[in-house]
């Protein structure tokens, strides 16, 4: 009996996962979302600084930094 409440508050304590706001976790996240080679990140609208290029789904656009948008045209 005792060994089996020992096994039920390690697998509670076990269950708890604190919050975490970097490391892997942003990383990944940032990965996760951006567009264009990861020059871009997708946003539901685009900032001043940025402007829209392609969707990355329905709903949103893959916003990119104006100095890092691709040349269109011939120069």
């Amino acid at each position: 009996m005792r060994s089996l409440l020992l096994v039920f508050v390690v697998l509670v304590l076990l269950s708890y996962v604190p919050p975490v706001r970097s490391g892997l976790g942003a990383y990944l996240r940032k990965v996760l979302v951006s567009c264009w080679l990861t020059k871009g990140l997708c946003k539901r609208s685009c900032g001043a600084r940025e402007e829209f290029h392609i969707f990355c789904d329905h709903a949103r656009l893959c916003c990119i930094n104006k100095k890092d948008l691709p040349l269109l045209g011939a120069q």
